[in-house]
């Protein structure tokens, strides 16, 4: 058994996090969504595997390229996921069984056991991962399977009212492998009114397996899926993953050379790497994870489940909520934050943030992500056009890589900036902002004569 696992998609729908990053390569809890996916893979003894690169292929070579039996093709245009498997099966010529994933997927590792050891157990022509739809999940935003016992019976493009999705994992065949060739380049198993790019998308290529009377099997998922294709699905995939990272640990694994104040009050299950300093005044309530040489010094407030990369500094009196923050971080003097951060963030003075922020993103003193409407309710966003109410994160706010605030801006409920921004002083911000856009605030100033004559002088 090979795995080929597609990485080669723009991410239109990622805005603000689409310019600069492969979605795949994107970090998850501090791993590579398609690291994560091809470790697992290997951890279930897929003997090699095929990752096909496009957009930023670049990326996706530096996260997975140090695993061993990787190899790469490049996909120059993106036309499909079918298209892109019959492009990495050129590079097998002699499997007689392949997996695919798409290598934007977080799911658990049990289920990809639960998938293949369905596989091999069966003569079916191939075998599908589905997650059964309950809310907040809308089959109108998935790809979706029709599912009678274990046997795949209809897959169908955003319907309305479906029961399953497709979980982004299958097995195949080699009989499967004419069903890829002869794709029409569309998705025609749409509902009526349905609008399917031209993409040769491989759920039409299982549709027409299913036409042909061949057996797929589909096998539902137990732990999670977060299939990551627009930026909230990133706070959800963490809180998934920090979560089965919290269970991996029933006691305290403090590495030999890290140091914890007598004055800290820790509440909770911390793992601390090499060269970690716990302060004085420190708090922690809940579960910690502090990667080497990370710094939480003079009275920091850690309350929930916190995630630091390596090197991060937590210091005076900072707030943190459910966190993770990648290499390099810094939360100062009064910030609260609570969300994902990439590598080199700074939060400085006072600042109030709830959300996602790219890498080297820079929040000047005083900013405020407004997190709560007035009327109570949740912020709609536009995605490539279509409004949508996130399920997590709706509120939140998102900003691009390697941009900035200035002190004392304002960033209203579901705002997204763009990368290479920077929104200026004292902005009160209500919409979202393209790539590469300065925002500055225009006041109009009055002047007047004052003097101790004012005061009868």
């Amino acid at each position: 058994m090979v795995a080929i696992v597609l990485a080669a998609g723009e991410g239109r729908k990622m805005f603000p996090f689409d310019l600069t990053r492969q979605k795949c390569a994107i970090p998850v809890a501090n791993e590579p969504i398609v690291r994560r996916l091809v470790r697992q893979l290997q951890q279930a003894d897929v003997d090699g595997c095929v990752v096909v690169t496009g957009h930023h292929a670049g990326q996706v070579r530096e996260t997975v390229g140090d695993l061993p039996k990787v190899t790469f093709v490049h996909q120059p245009q993106r036309d499909g996921t079918a298209t892109a498997t019959l492009l990495a099966l050129r590079e097998l010529p002699d499997a007689d069984e392949f997996v695919v994933a798409y290598g934007d997927v977080v799911l658990t590792q049990a289920d990809i056991h639960a998938l293949l050891r369905a596989h091999r157990e069966s003569s079916a022509i191939a075998t599908v991962l589905v997650q059964r739809l309950t809310p907040p999940l809308d089959s109108r935003d998935w790809l979706c399977a029709s599912v009678h016992g274990n046997r795949l019976t209809r897959v169908e493009g955003h319907p309305r009212g479906a029961s399953h999705r497709l979980a982004g994992l299958f097995a195949f065949r080699k009989e499967a492998v004419p069903f890829l060739e002869r794709n029409p380049g569309v998705m025609r198993s749409v509902p009526v009114g349905g609008m399917p790019p031209l993409e040769a998308e491989l759920a039409q290529s299982l549709q027409m397996l299913v036409d042909a009377g061949k057996e797929v099997v589909a096998i539902e998922t137990q732990g999670f899926v977060v299939d990551v294709d627009k930026p909230w699905h990133l706070l959800e995939a963490a809180h998934r993953v920090v979560d089965e990272l919290r269970g991996q640990f029933d006691e305290d694994r403090i590495a030999p050379t890290a140091k914890i104040d007598d004055s800290a009050e820790i509440d909770g299950r911390i793992v601390l790497g090499e060269h970690c300093v716990i302060g004085k005044r420190v708090v922690v309530n809940g579960f910690l994870f502090a990667d080497a040489g990370t710094q939480i010094v003079n009275g920091a407030i850690l309350r929930g489940r916190i995630v630091t990369g390596r090197h991060c500094r937590l210091r005076d009196y900072c707030l943190l909520g459910d966190s993770v923050l990648g290499d390099r971080c810094i939360v100062g003097h009064g910030a609260e934050f609570e969300g994902l951060a990439f590598n080199t963030v700074y939060l400085y003075h006072y600042c109030e943030i709830f959300g996602v922020l790219g890498e080297a993103v820079d929040i000047g003193a005083a900013t405020v992500c407004g997190t709560l409407r007035f009327d109570d309710g949740e912020t709609v966003h536009k995605v490539l056009g279509r409004r949508e109410i996130p399920p997590i994160g709706a509120n939140a706010s998102y900003l691009g890589d390697f941009s900035r605030t200035g002190v004392n801006a304002i960033l209203m409920p579901g705002v997204k900036v763009g990368a290479y921004c920077c929104i200026g002083p004292g902005v009160v911000l209500y919409d979202d902002v393209p790539h590469r856009t300065l925002v500055l605030v225009r006041q109009e100033l009055e002047r007047r004569s004052w003097g101790p004559e004012r005061y009868g002088w």
